[in-house]
């Protein structure tokens, strides 16, 4: 990050994360989306000092906004690759399983769970909100052109394998907006690959999920289920 940035930038974006509020936002987004409401509720913070905060992120280089593809007037913030290398979360998390969950079950979510096999020793199954009848083609022909083994079988309804002590990884904004509250929750907006259908859109939805993963996976430590 700092062979790309000039000096300048690099100041700035060191100001930027100075305030413990911006901190704070950032530890928060170093693992998950959310709109800024959902920060707002999540720091006990104002409406109008997140809009600043975000104001002086969004200038810094350290997130950006994207509108979500289920509610087309709801706004999720992210952080930025070139800005994570110098972000680190602030606390550890310890779950016995990761459940990541999509809508259908097809793509985003089965992508998620075989990247996370690969960087972690925390067991990882997925899921969906509404399952489809089977895993999509564009998912299967993505795993094979970046050999990444996908397990075998077909798609599971979220409620049939969900436990109260699972980390439960949203992967797609539909799902996140339609489950219910869960202790431990993040969200990741994932653009959904099916609606384009393209090569392309699969390899960028895999390596989306795949960075995510990686910031993710040092950040959670296995924990015996009760």
């Amino acid at each position: 990050m700092t062979a790309e940035l000039s000096l300048e930038q690099r100041a700035g974006l060191h100001g930027a994360l100075a305030d413990p509020a911006r901190l704070s936002i950032t530890d928060t987004l170093c693992t998950g989306d959310a709109s800024p409401s959902e920060l707002g509720e999540l720091l006990e913070m104002r409406s109008n000092l997140v809009a600043h905060h975000l104001r002086v992120l969004e200038e810094a280089g350290v997130v950006t906004r994207a509108r979500s593809e289920a509610d087309h007037r709801r706004v999720y913030v992210r952080l930025l690759p070139e800005a994570l290398a110098a972000l680190t979360p602030a606390a550890l998390l310890h779950a016995p399983r990761v459940v990541f969950v999509c809508t259908r079950n097809t793509a985003r979510s089965q992508l998620a769970a075989a990247l996370w096999e690969r960087s972690s020793t925390v067991p990882a199954v997925s899921a969906g909100t509404r399952p489809g009848p089977r895993v999509h083609e564009g998912t299967l022909t993505a795993a094979r052109r970046h050999r990444l083994p996908l397990r075998p079988g077909g798609t599971t309804r979220v409620e049939d394998v969900l436990r109260e002590d699972d980390l439960v990884v949203a992967v797609c904004d539909s799902a996140h907006e339609e489950l219910p509250p869960h202790r431990s929750r993040l969200h990741w907006s994932v653009p959904d690959p099916v609606r384009a259908g393209t090569d392309s859109a699969f390899d960028t939805a895999l390596t989306q999920i795949r960075d995510r993963v990686e910031r993710l996976a040092p950040t959670v430590r296995p924990q015996e289920a009760p």
